[in-house]
C-alpha cells in the first residue's frame, strides 16, 4: 500500500520512457502532484509540502482520479484486486484527515515589509572577458566602465548595517563585471566591514565570484581568511567554456583559469566554494559539462541555464526542454551513482532543504529583491537587483538618499506568489515562490507573470531532488 511516509517539509510553519510527465489534481484549492522517477513514485502534498513515497497502486488510484471521484474503478480492476484498492483508500483517507494529503491552501499575507539582508556590491562595471552571454553587456552594465571607490563602499557597508533591523547575519556578494579588477577596494572593505559590524552586533558573510584571470596565491590568501564562500565561473569543458567565456582578444578562457580554480579550492580546504557554469542553447548536453568539472576534481558545483532575449543565439528554447529535462535526468543519475564514493559532489540545484527549508512567508514572498536585496552600483546607485543594473527604471535610490523610488520595491513585494495566477496551478510554487523577478519583467514585461521556461526546468530540478532525497533515506 502506501510504503513510507517519506519526508516532512517546513511546510506551514511559520518561520516518455525514463522522463517524467507530471500530473496535478485540484479540489476546492487542495492540490497533488504525482511524479515518478528512476522506479519509484511520489505523492507531493502543496499546501503543507508533505512528500510521501508510494506505490504503483496508490499511484494508479490518485492519478485515474478514483480516490476522490469513485470513478474509473473498472480500469483499476484490470490490475489490483477490489479489496487492495478499498484498503488503500482507507489509508489515503487517514492521511487526509491528518492533514497530510489534501490539505488546504495557504492563506497567508505578510503584514510586514522585510529588512534589509542582502547586498550585491559591484565593485567592478568592467571585465576582462567577453562572455558572449552576459547580461551585463561585458561588465560595464551598457553604462560608462567605473570602479567603485572606497568611500563608496564603505557608505554601503553603512547602509545595510544601519538598515537590517534585528537581521544579525547580512550577506554582501563582491561582485562585477569582474571584482579582482578592484581587490584592493575590496580588502578594504572587508577590513573596514570587520570593524563596523562590532558596533552594530552584526556578523557579515562576505561572498566574492570571480572568472578567475586574476586570481593568485595572494588573492587567495586573503579570500580564504575573509571570504565566508568563493563562486569561480568555468562552463564546463574546454571546447564549451571557450566558445562563450573568451578574452577581449578572442581567445578562450580554459586553459589560464581552470589551473587557478583548481590551485584555489586545494587551498580551499574545507571552507565553502563553488565552480559555477552557465549552460545555453549551444550546449544543451550539460550533463557532460557538469562530470566534466567533477573529474577535475571539484566537489561542489553548479550550473545555471542562461538568461538572454528571444533570438539570442544562446537562448533556451521552449522546443529544447524535452533535452533539457533529459539532461537533469542523467545528472541525477551522475549525482545518485557518485555518493559514497570518491567522486561524490554537491549540484546546487538538487540541494534543496527538504526538512528545514524557508518558513511560510519566504515561501510566499520569494527572493526579496528591492526590500531584503539589493544591488549597489560603484557609483552609490541602488537597484533592486543586480540584474536590474543599468536600467535607468529600475533606479530605485542612491546611498546618499536611500530609497527614494518606493513604487518599483512596492510592486515586487506585491509580486509573491500568491498572487501570481500561472502559480496558482502549479505544484511547485512553495518550492521556487514564484521564481525570478527580472526574468518575468525581461520576458513578459509583468512581475507577477512568471518565465514559463524557467518554470519547467525548475519543477524538473525539485522532482530530482525529491528522488535523491529518497535514495539517500534509502
Amino acid at each position: 500500500m502506501i510504503h513510507k511516509y517519506l519526508i516532512i517539509l517546513s511546510g506551514n510553519k511559520f518561520r516518455k520512457g525514463e522522463y517524467t510527465e507530471y500530473l496535478i489534481l485540484v479540489y476546492k484549492k487542495k492540490m497533488i502532484h504525482l511524479f515518478e522517477l528512476d522506479n519509484k513514485r511520489f505523492v507531493v502534498d502543496v499546501n503543507s509540502g508533505l512528500i510521501h513515497e508510494i506505490d504503483n497502486m496508490v499511484y494508479d488510484i490518485l492519478e485515474t482520479d478514483y480516490y476522490k471521484k469513485r470513478e474509473n474503478i473498472d480500469t483499476l480492476l484490470k490490475k489490483y484486486s477490489r479489496e487492495d484498492i478499498d484498503e488503500a483508500c482507507k489509508e489515503l483517507k487517514e492521511l487526509e484527515d491528518n492533514k497530510m494529503i489534501y490539505t488546504e491552501e495557504l492563506n497567508v499575507t505578510p503584514k510586514i515589509k522585510p529588512v534589509l539582508k542582502a547586498m550585491c556590491l559591484n565593485v567592478a562595471h568592467d571585465c576582462n572577458l567577453r562572455c558572449g552571454y552576459c547580461f551585463a553587456s561585458q561588465g560595464d552594465y551598457q553604462v560608462q566602465k567605473s570602479m567603485m571607490s572606497l568611500e563608496t563602499g564603505k557608505k554601503a557597508l553603512d547602509y545595510i548595517l544601519r538598515n537590517s533591523g534585528d537581521r544579525r547575519n547580512l550577506e554582501v556578494d563582491f561582485f562585477g563585471g569582474e571584482p579582482l579588477m578592484n581587490f584592493d577596494v575590496c580588502k578594504e572593505l572587508v577590513h573596514y566591514g570587520r570593524q563596523e559590524e562590532k558596533k552594530y552586533n552584526k556578523n557579515f558573510r562576505f561572498t566574492i565570484t570571480t572568472n578567475g584571470v586574476l586570481l593568485d596565491d595572494e588573492k587567495m590568501e586573503f579570500i580564504d581568511e575573509h571570504f565566508d564562500n568563493v563562486v569561480m565561473s568555468l562552463d564546463g569543458r574546454k571546447e564549451v567554456n571557450d566558445n562563450v567565456r573568451v578574452t577581449p582578444k578572442g581567445t578562450g578562457s580554459y586553459d589560464l583559469i581552470v589551473p587557478k580554480f583548481k590551485n584555489a579550492v586545494k587551498k580551499r580546504e574545507n571552507r565553502s566554494y563553488f565552480i559555477r557554469g552557465t549552460f545555453t542553447g549551444q550546449n544543451l548536453d550539460f550533463s557532460e559539462d557538469v562530470k566534466h568539472m567533477r573529474d577535475l576534481g571539484f566537489e561542489s558545483l553548479s550550473m545555471e541555464p542562461v538568461v538572454t532575449e528571444p533570438g539570442n543565439i544562446y537562448e533556451i528554447k521552449e522546443s529544447d526542454l524535452d533535452k533539457v529535462k533529459d539532461e537533469y535526468e542523467k545528472l541525477y543519475h551522475l549525482y545518485k551513482d557518485s555518493i559514497g564514493t570518491d567522486k561524490e559532489f554537491n549540484f546546487f540545484h538538487f540541494e534543496i532543504d527538504l526538512e528545514h527549508g524557508p518558513c511560510v512567508y519566504k515561501r510566499i514572498s520569494g527572493c526579496g529583491a528591492g526590500n531584503e536585496y539589493i544591488a549597489v552600483t560603484p557609483e552609490g546607485d541602488i537597484y533592486p537587483c543586480h540584474q536590474f543594473v543599468g536600467e535607468d527604471e529600475f533606479k530605485i535610490g542612491t546611498l546618499n538618499e536611500g530609497i527614494t523610488n518606493t513604487e518599483i520595491p512596492d510592486r515586487l513585494y506585491e509580486s509573491n506568489v500568491l498572487a501570481k495566477e500561472e502559480c496558482s496551478k502549479c505544484w511547485a510554487k512553495y518550492f521556487c515562490s514564484g521564481g525570478c523577478h527580472a526574468n518575468a519583467w525581461n520576458f513578459n514585461e509583468d512581475f507577477k507573470k512568471p518565465y514559463s521556461i524557467g518554470c519547467e526546468m525548475e519543477r524538473k530540478r525539485i522532482e530530482c531532488a525529491i528522488r535523491l532525497k529518497a535514495e539517500r533515506l534509502g
